[in-house]
């Protein structure tokens, strides 16, 4: 770290003052203070080694650009020296000219920003965006599941449930396929889930007790059911009173061939149907939609079904 003495030496060159009170507002590339300052690359450059060799200017590396700002950790003494540097030439046209043209330029990076989103807009979801997956806006909202206890109902290998255990109090994976579950809970074991317990059964005669849930899922399993409102009927006797039953399934499909291609045993389910099948089933509350359509044949289309059973008088 330079001295006073040094610092003072080195704010005596104009170009590097200005450099140093604009960086100093705000983090910038070498390409914006060409803009701002309307000189070349390398004598900006040169001025930023000199900056940078004196421990004045941090610089981070983002990509193929380097952005610059001022060090944040810098004595008081040398701290003391900047501010009456920049204070004694605050009122120069210079210094004016540069502020003005940084509002500029931090103004042109929210339009960039602005303008890409107004370009996306409609179409987000339907494009790559990086970052954006659905395993880790699974993972965002799983963190909002309370501690309760969770029937995950054909739960297959149990990809939900697992995320589920994390936060909820404790998860059943309900499964008629043995292979299922035996690798279910070998994955279980495999990431230290101990809250989570898989069990052999039907969707239609769930082995849980009566009451003893406050979840129940059935996620893309109630088209393999034989009969569907009779998994509903279970649901409901293991949901405690106000629990609520979720359900993700197909919407009624005409493509015959998924009979024998996934083993489904219903091509889907209307949203009428399905309300029906709820409501008799002693649900209230409920409600079904559509919450995704795909865009290559056969054009599957998904319903979310929710309902809450009723609360004991």
């Amino acid at each position: 770290m330079p001295s006073p003495w040094d610092t003072i030496k080195i704010l005596s060159d104009p170009t590097r003052l200005r450099i140093l009170r604009l960086v100093g507002q705000e983090e910038l590339a070498v390409n914006e203070l060409q803009e701002i300052l309307e000189m070349g690359q390398s004598r900006i450059s040169s001025h930023l080694a000199l900056l940078r060799q004196a421990e004045l200017v941090f610089d981070r590396r983002d990509g193929k650009k380097t952005f610059y700002s001022l060090h944040e950790d810098l004595p008081a003494s040398i701290r003391a020296v900047i501010t009456t540097s920049f204070g004694s030439v605050a009122h120069e046209p210079e210094i004016k000219a540069d502020l003005n043209n940084l509002a500029r330029i931090i103004e042109k990076r929210r339009h960039q920003s602005e303008e890409y989103f107004n370009s996306v807009a409609g179409r987000l979801g339907k494009n790559y965006c990086p970052g954006r997956s659905w395993e880790a806006i699974g993972h965002l909202l799983f963190q909002l599941v309370p501690r309760i206890r969770i029937a995950d109902l054909g739960a297959g290998e149990g990809v939900i449930s697992q995320l589920l255990a994390r936060q909820a109090e404790f998860v059943h994976c309900i499964d008629n396929s043995p292979r299922m579950v035996e690798v279910g809970r070998q994955l279980a074991e495999k990431h230290g889930i101990q809250n989570l317990e898989y069990q052999l059964g039907d969707i239609e005669e769930v082995p849980l007790p009566d009451d003893s849930v406050d979840l129940a899922l059935l996620s893309q399993a109630l088209h393999h059911a034989r009969h569907p409102e009779k998994a509903l009927r279970e649901a409901c006797r293991i949901l405690r009173p106000g629990g609520k039953l979720l359900v993700l399934d197909l919407r009624q499909h005409t493509f015959e061939k998924a009979r024998e291609l996934y083993a489904d045993q219903w091509l889907g389910f209307s949203e009428n149907h399905l309300c029906d099948w709820l409501n008799r089933a002693g649900f209230q509350q409920v409600q079904a939609r559509i919450v995704s359509r795909e865009e290559l044949p056969p054009y599957f289309e998904t319903l979310l079904a929710s309902a809450t059973k009723p609360k004991a008088r």
